[in-house]
């Protein structure tokens, strides 16, 4: 019961327990805290940008921009006690000369509006009424708020990154990322803005939304997708999923969603999805793969 539990903490809450508003410290480089970032669009929260070793304001850099942004860099402030490592990864992988210089914007997630801001509203469209109505009411707290806050990263966000830090703002140099149902609004963000952001990654995608394991959800969202992936010519999508715990769930649709993008005409040039055997569903996890995505999304 416990596991099941913290299961359902990890797909439709995010947070078991809010952290606090501490600022994080990175392993490597350093993190501006933008607190309490406010929007018309959704409730204000926090924001932090990650800037490389010897960012200075003159060297233009790519741009990742993470949802669950509290659990990326430091461990000691996270529910949990674990991060992502971002820093440590990305610094990595732009010593060894794998990817450009890069930012990490981690958007703040807000455990009782995340999964009405993380579900992709436009699927809600292909749901039938009955259970619509029902995920709307008890999952989504009555109001889905996906676009709004898409039009908060994209109109409020990501303006203020572009004028405050050498950023390059065009398409090709602007990813998105997020695990579980940040998985899912990453590869929303794509769909829905296709010129902005060049490439969605989307770790161990929270297809089912919701509790028990079900095909009306993702159903819907791949019915979603056939009609709104982007030109594969311009974008890339990374999937992945593990095979343990909370992933073991989603397997089968993670099969029909390479179908789905295959069919679009995406190829391996610009596509990738991988299975971890024995991985699970943790920021422990997500952290030993994360400089494979990276390094996919942003390869010249």
């Amino acid at each position: 019961m416990r596991t099941l539990a913290f299961l359902f903490c990890a797909l439709a809450g995010g947070l078991c327990a809010q952290p606090v508003d501490q600022v994080p410290v990175a392993a490597v480089g350093r993190i501006e805290h933008l607190s309490a970032f406010p929007s018309k669009f959704v409730s204000a929260r926090n924001v932090d940008v990650w800037l490389p070793p010897g960012y200075n304001a003159k060297d233009r850099c790519s741009v990742v921009y993470m949802h669950d942004g509290q659990m990326l860099f430091d461990g000691r402030i996270t529910w949990n006690k674990t991060a992502w490592n971002m820093a440590e990864t990305t610094a990595a992988l732009m010593r060894e000369g794998r990817i450009p210089r890069t930012l990490i914007v981690g958007i703040w997630s807000i455990g009782v509006s995340r999964q009405s801001e993380y579900f992709p509203e436009k699927a809600l469209a292909f749901v039938p009424q009955e259970p619509r109505d029902k995920f709307v009411r008890t999952d989504l707290s009555g109001k889905p708020q996906a676009d709004n806050y898409l039009r908060f990263i994209v109109e409020e966000l990501k303006p203020a990154i572009d004028a405050r830090y050498a950023t390059y703002p065009d398409r090709a140099h602007t990813t998105v990322m997020g695990s579980s149902m940040g998985g899912i609004i990453s590869l929303y963000a794509i769909c829905e803005y296709p010129a902005v952001f060049g490439g969605a990654g989307c770790l161990s995608t929270g297809w089912i939304a919701t509790f028990p394991k079900n095909a009306t959800f993702p159903l819907a969202t791949f019915n979603y997708l056939q009609g709104h992936l982007p030109d594969p010519g311009t974008h890339r999508i990374y999937f992945d999923q593990g095979t343990a715990t909370l992933d073991a769930l989603f397997s089968e649709s993670q099969a029909f969603a390479d179908l789905v993008v295959r069919d679009r005409g995406y190829s391996d040039k610009n596509f990738m999805s991988r299975i971890y055997p024995g991985a699970d569903h943790s920021e422990i996890s997500w952290a030993k793969r994360v400089a494979i995505p990276l390094e996919f999304l942003e390869r010249p």
